[in-house]
């Protein structure tokens, strides 16, 4: 009797998570279908490059990040739904319940969060899309230091890294909300080409992960810089 008590106890535990799976993909494109209506409905967004995002498997979206709508536009005008690694202060209040039922993942940046890790490692095992701000908190938005959590989630999945450059989010703030900026201004949001952080050896020591956060820096520079000429910013 212990034994079939113990199957089915794991059957459900199955079940379970498959379950929380299923709905995390179902939020994050009913977050897409949001981001897509207050994005395009406040401010202009011009998206270039949407085409080289690869269409089906894992994905990680590098975004550079100056502004709080950063996120939120990549997830409005992203060809595919997005889960963003957010930081857990941004879940207060109502915002909690909304953000995780549009499949957002918090994490806890003061941490070795491992819930937070797998939760995102079972994002990109579903084939799916994580966004990661790779500087580890707002700036310059300009690539310059990154924290190693990227090249982490690259190398132990093998998920293609999408360079993905947020312009114009971060200038004059407008006229009714001066946080925000001006509404109906154009923001440009420029993908780049996918690209494998590993050295296609499988490692993961520290040395490798060292040397993909090294590599990963190179491109997302080099993207930032064609962005910025393709647009004019």
């Amino acid at each position: 009797m212990r034994r079939h008590a113990r199957r089915g106890e794991a059957g459900r535990e199955v079940t379970e998570a498959t379950s929380a799976k299923a709905a995390s993909e179902r939020g994050a494109e009913v977050g897409r279908r949001i981001g897509v209506g207050l994005m395009y409905g406040l401010w202009r967004p011009r998206v270039l490059g949407a085409w080289k995002v690869p269409a089906t498997g894992p994905v990680i979206f590098a975004v550079n990040h100056s502004h709080n709508i950063d996120g939120p536009m990549v997830m409005g005008v992203a060809p595919r739904p997005t889960h963003f690694l957010i930081k857990k202060e941004a879940f207060i209040g109502p915002l909690d319940p909304f953000l995780t039922g549009i499949g957002q993942l918090k994490v806890d940046r003061s941490v070795a969060d491992r819930g937070a890790i797998t939760r995102a490692l079972d994002v990109l095992a579903a084939g799916g899309v994580l966004g990661i701000f790779p500087e580890g908190t707002r700036g310059e938005g300009d690539f310059a230091s990154l924290r190693a959590g990227l090249a982490y989630f690259a190398v132990r999945s093998g998920a293609a890294v999408v360079p993905v450059a947020v312009l114009g989010s971060s200038g004059r703030g407008g006229r009714l909300i001066k946080g925000l900026p001006p509404l109906r201004s154009r923001i440009d949001v420029v993908f780049g080409d996918p690209f494998e952080a590993g050295d296609g050896s499988g490692r993961r020591t520290r040395k490798a992960l060292d040397e993909a956060t090294e590599r990963i820096q190179k491109q997302l520079t080099s993207h930032l810089e064609n962005a910025r000429r393709l647009t004019g910013r």
